[in-house]
């Protein structure tokens, strides 16, 4: 935006806080009223024509990927939509030429998804392995998959000095960018890795279903697509008379598609991200690192202790109190945070504000007082 953001103004885009203090959009983001129109409006467009328009439809998607492209920093054809990050690194991970004793390099607090398929592809001989803070990369090691925040502590890794060593060692680098874009700045140009997934639907504050992915003009000459279909083939436009033959794959990104998009999703993704681009990826990280600052002070002046400072997501521990418990308890007082391997995990979005940060502290001294409540 132009001008300053009126944060009072831009609260009432998100009904569902008329209900609750939500402060856990490192698990959902909220959708703004915007984006539900964008989706409402297409279902009314597809009405109005029947559908007869179809293929104008995949123009606006090639619009939504020059957002993406101006969100993240890359050029539109580097962009193709998915249904979920998780298939996004099974792309990757199943696409990779595997030998016994390659290795794939992770952090420790990864979500689950790092984990599964390296693990899976331990019956190839395959060794995930995971390396504090990839201080370094063991010998073998073909590739490096991580996030760029851990979902349960805020932890936020040295990425630019990761995607260096791992470029040196000749290693693939995988990045999930789910826990932090849309709250955070990223930077494909800057970072170079070889395959960076998305799934908006916590800090993207879209709807489910909208995912997508940057793939690099280097890896998609040398990776097959995983999902072949009627739009695996460059002349898929042709409707009239579609390709027979062997498909020639499409030179961008969109070539791992395969067929329809999730139309609906993607026209919310589409509005989310302009509603992103008018207030400033800058500012919005500006407003979310503070509100995690204000968050992370609060908690202390009552007794918490903050694993990890200067990140998004405040991760607290009280001494005697099960982070569960805890969780459960405020739930009941209509606070919504998480627990998270023992840590209450708050996440404040731009939606948020300071009288929910004094809601949360007010709730946990009651709670603290009553400790029969968090049984």
């Amino acid at each position: 935006m132009t001008t300053t953001t009126d944060w009072k103004l831009f609260r009432e885009q998100f009904p569902a806080l008329k209900g609750c203090t939500y402060l856990n959009s490192a698990t959902y983001g909220q959708l703004p009223l915007r984006t539900v129109a964008a989706v409402q409006a297409h279902f009314a467009h597809r009405d109005a024509l029947a559908c007869l328009d179809f293929l104008a439809w995949f123009d606006d998607m090639d619009e939504l990927r020059a957002l993406v492209g101006r969100l993240i920093h890359c050029q539109p054809a580097d962009v193709a939509f998915l249904s979920t990050a998780a298939e996004a690194l099974s792309l990757f991970l199943g696409g990779m030429n595997w030998n016994p004793g390659d290795k794939i390099a992770t952090l420790p607090d990864e979500f689950p998804n790092q984990f599964y398929y390296g693990r899976f592809l331990g019956q190839r001989g395959v060794e995930l392995v995971e390396v504090p803070e990839l201080s370094e990369l063991p010998t073998g090691t073909k590739a490096v998959v991580l996030s760029t925040a851990s979902y349960s502590n805020g932890y936020t890794p040295d990425l630019d000095r990761i995607c260096r060593m791992a470029r040196e060692a000749g290693a693939l680098i995988y990045i999930d960018g789910t826990q932090s874009v849309g709250a955070l700045r990223f930077d494909v140009a800057a970072l170079r890795p070889d395959m960076f997934a998305v799934d908006p639907y916590k800090w993207g504050m879209a709807p489910n279903g909208a995912s997508y992915m940057y793939v690099s003009p280097e890896l998609r000459r040398v990776l097959d697509p995983a999902v072949i279909g009627w739009r695996s083939d460059k002349g898929w436009r042709s409707v009239d008379s579609l390709n027979k033959g062997a498909p020639e794959f499409p030179d961008g990104a969109d070539r791992y598609e395969g067929g329809m998009l999730n139309f609906p999703s993607l026209y919310g993704l589409a509005e989310s991200i302009r509603m992103m681009l008018e207030i400033g990826p800058d500012v919005i990280e500006a407003r979310v690192l503070d509100l995690a600052a204000k968050t992370g002070a609060a908690l202390e002046a009552v007794g918490a202790t903050i694993v990890n400072r200067g990140t998004h997501i405040v991760a607290a521990r009280f001494e005697g109190l099960d982070a569960s418990a805890l969780a459960r308890g405020l739930a009941a007082r209509g606070i919504i945070v998480a627990a998270r391997h023992g840590n209450l995990r708050v996440a404040a979005h731009i939606y948020n504000d300071e009288s929910d940060i004094a809601e949360l502290v007010g709730a946990i001294q009651a709670l603290r007082q009553d400790p029969a409540t968090l049984k």
